[in-house]
């Protein structure tokens, strides 16, 4: 077992599938997780997957990771706030610039208030759907505002570190206003084209190719929760969509007579600057060539993933990106591990030293 970075007693507040999987990750590494949940049903599933104990009224928490709803968030983190006051509170919502606003504006002590968003999440919710390698090669934003602390600060990062993220910092409007492009317009977009298959004849879905399955994956989400989230990030969503119906009025406008002059141009700007785009996105997911990438075989059984990681870290080599490719039933995965170009070969010798198959060398 790897030493965890976070040293003090966690309370999580919320059992769903981010509360559940936080709690998982620590108490791997031996961390004292309390969990709460005004469910006691949430609670005992989340108990008895080894999230952690039920909390009780003797705990003396460090660091409370609220973990609820967007609607709820700001009256947890304020009750948190008043019921450990030698605390430091964090929220994961995929929202923080209201959260901030509203505990600012009920008085509460956002000098222990700290907002947090891992960059994590499925399509299934609940204690049932957690996973303690969720977080593993994502990001996990720490939002500072005017009161927080190096120390705070610091403690997150380390909390981010322990569950395998990357921390990133950032002001809490433009954590909104990055999430807005980069996951809520994508939620809007996805399920507005997964609506058009519902009038479509039952052999038009029989098509379906990975492009759609792609486009449409996370149409599937949970319609009552970004119901509050897309509420809670309203303007900043409401901004890139508006920018993004110009665009497609455009796209229209071409289609329309694809013959005629400047049409033809048209189209193939649109192509080319969804090229560029694509190709800002770090990693193997984009076209980002600072990295250079790794396939490593993964064999499908538990906890091959997890070491796999942890000795890339005892290498001292820092993953930029990671991706996993895996066939249903197939006895292998394929981990795709972005890293930067100057340690690439390196680790490639180590993890051929340590029993590891390498499917594709460095590129």
């Amino acid at each position: 077992m790897n030493a965890a970075r976070v040293t003090v007693p966690v309370r999580i507040v919320g059992t769903g599938l981010l509360g559940t999987s936080i709690g998982l990750a620590l108490r791997d590494l031996g961390v004292d997780v309390s969990l709460a949940n005004r469910s006691p049903a949430s609670l005992r599933l989340a108990v008895d997957y080894g999230a952690g104990r039920a909390a009780t009224p003797d705990d003396r928490p460090g660091l409370v990771i609220v973990a609820v709803a967007p609607d709820v968030t700001a009256d947890l983190v304020a009750a948190e706030l008043e019921a450990h006051p030698d605390a430091l509170v964090t929220d994961v919502a995929s929202v923080k610039a209201g959260i901030l606003a509203d505990l600012t504006a009920r008085g509460a002590d956002v000098s222990r208030y700290l907002g947090s968003h891992p960059m994590a999440g499925r399509e299934r919710g609940g204690a049932i759907a957690a996973r303690a390698d969720i977080f593993l090669g994502r990001p996990w934003v720490i939002a500072p505002h005017a009161q927080s602390t190096t120390d705070q600060v610091r403690l997150l990062e380390d909390l981010a570190l322990d569950l395998g993220s990357t921390p990133v910092r950032l002001a809490p409007d433009e954590h909104d206003r990055g999430v807005a492009l980069i996951s809520h317009v994508p939620q809007v977009v996805s399920s507005l084209l997964a609506a058009r298959l519902i009038g479509a004849s039952d052999a038009v879905p029989a098509l379906a190719g990975q492009g759609l399955r792609d486009t449409t994956r996370i149409a599937a989400s949970d319609p009552e929760l970004w119901i509050q989230i897309l509420g809670a990030n309203a303007g900043p969503v409401a901004e890139v969509l508006a920018a993004f119906r110009d665009d497609l009025d455009g796209v229209i406008s071409a289609l329309q007579d694809p013959a005629a002059p400047g049409a033809p141009t048209r189209l193939a700007g649109m192509l080319t600057r969804g090229n560029q785009g694509v190709a800002r996105i770090p990693g193997k997911h984009g076209g980002d060539d600072r990295f250079a990438t790794l396939v490593v075989k993964v064999a499908d059984e538990p906890g091959e993933l997890a070491r796999l990681l942890t000795e890339i870290g005892e290498e001292g080599v820092n993953m930029e990106d990671l991706r996993l490719e895996h066939s249903p039933g197939a006895p292998v995965g394929f981990a795709e591990i972005a890293v930067l170009p100057g340690v690439a070969h390196t680790l490639a010798e180590a993890l051929t030293a340590r029993g590891w198959s390498l499917a594709e060398t460095a590129r």
